[in-house]
């Protein structure tokens, strides 16, 4: 039941059209993709955040191979929570030391997603079902469009309707002409009562932020994400949900369970959305999950990679019950399409019985895509 070897693959698919924020345009969809294998045969996937940089990737493989793999060997598998925190706790000096506890965190939160995977597939059990831990637990998952715009957001909305989402996200921090004219547009597209939610990527100053949403308002955002830094004060914070009468979310660019504990605390949230490819796996994912329940807060996990990671957070939220979303990402990405592509009906997908993630990686079929690193 020990770990023998983790290893990991780097892809990259070159696209089309970038995908933009407030902050940065992504040129390529990266992906890090790692496998744990067993001492008993068992195995199981997990997925590194890469986004951001984006030579990130090449890097973070590197710092799987070189560091993890070592220190991972001989560890147990049957205690996902327990591997977390002692990989936690054996890098933390040399994540201070060299001044990455962003990519240390984002691999560490890939393992526990591989071993919760490996549990899975032990037990002959779907994630959501090992995970489920009460009535409210099922297969069911509401989802929603995510990373339109910041151009033709009505066409690429209407073209996800078709597909069977009802609710949608579109990036705004593109001035406050381009904003109001991609609500306007998408609104006149989608109907006064299509659930919309705007996601500003950290693009506004608190000064700022307030001005912003307000102009927005009239829209009926169903949530503003990220309107300000993930890393300002939380009176500013505190003091722009007082103002901006909107339901405010974030959480991907929070790291640690203390830092989602004083964001919760501070009740200036009312979605909360860790990233299960940045910090905490799945096992942190669900204690985020208990804190937002116990504080009034909707746990809806963000996610914009590829297959591996989204079906970590399908299960995540399915197991959780009905309520909150789940974040699809609405770019072409045959990292995600060609690993894990799950069709909404009317909103929801409905996730198998297969055990584990119910994910196979075909490396074969993806070797187009692969990179050196």
């Amino acid at each position: 039941m020990t770990i023998t070897r983790l290893e990991c693959w780097v892809f990259r698919v070159p696209i089309e059209i970038p995908v933009k924020t407030s902050f940065g345009t992504m040129t390529s969809r990266p992906a890090v993709f790692l496998r744990v294998s067993a001492k008993d045969g068992a195995w199981g996937w997990g997925e590194v955040f890469c986004n951001f940089p984006q030579v990130g990737a090449e890097h973070r493989a590197r710092l799987v191979e070189s560091l993890f793999a070592p220190l991972l060997e001989g560890s147990p598998t049957d205690d996902p929570p327990r591997v977390r925190q002692n990989l936690d706790s054996q890098v933390r000096r040399l994540a201070i030391q060299c001044g990455e506890p962003g990519p240390f965190a984002q691999i560490i939160g890939a393992i526990d997603q591989a071993l919760w995977d490996m549990a899975g597939r032990r037990a002959g059990k779907p994630l959501w079902q090992l995970l489920g831990t009460g009535p409210e637990a099922g297969n069911r998952v509401q989802v929603y469009a995510s990373g339109l715009g910041p151009n033709d957001v009505a066409k690429m909305a209407l073209e996800k309707r078709e597909e069977g989402y009802r609710a949608f996200k579109f990036k705004v921090g593109f001035g406050p002409e381009k904003d109001r004219a991609n609500f306007t547009e998408i609104r006149a597209a989608l109907g006064n009562d299509a659930v919309i939610m705007v996601d500003a990527n950290q693009a506004w100053a608190p000064e700022e932020a307030a001005h912003r949403i307000a102009e927005l308002t009239p829209f009926h955002p169903y949530w503003v994400e990220e309107p300000i830094a993930a890393d300002e004060l939380i009176p500013d914070w505190q003091e722009l949900a007082r103002r901006c009468g909107v339901p405010l979310a974030a959480g991907e660019n929070l790291r640690g369970l203390d830092e989602f504990a004083d964001a919760l605390s501070a009740e200036y949230l009312s979605f909360i959305q860790p990233d299960v490819a940045k910090w905490g796996g799945i096992s942190g994912g669900r204690e985020v999950a208990q804190l937002a329940r116990r504080h009034g807060a909707t746990f809806c996990p963000h996610w914009l990679g590829g297959g591996i990671g989204l079906a970590a957070s399908l299960h995540l939220r399915a197991a959780l019950g009905p309520e909150g979303f789940a974040e699809v990402d609405a770019n072409p990405n045959p990292l995600r399409e060609e690993v894990f592509n799950p069709k909404p009906v009317k909103g929801w997908v409905t996730l198998t019985d297969a055990p584990g993630l119910g994910v196979e990686l075909n490396l074969e079929r993806l070797q187009r895509y692969l990179v050196p690193h």
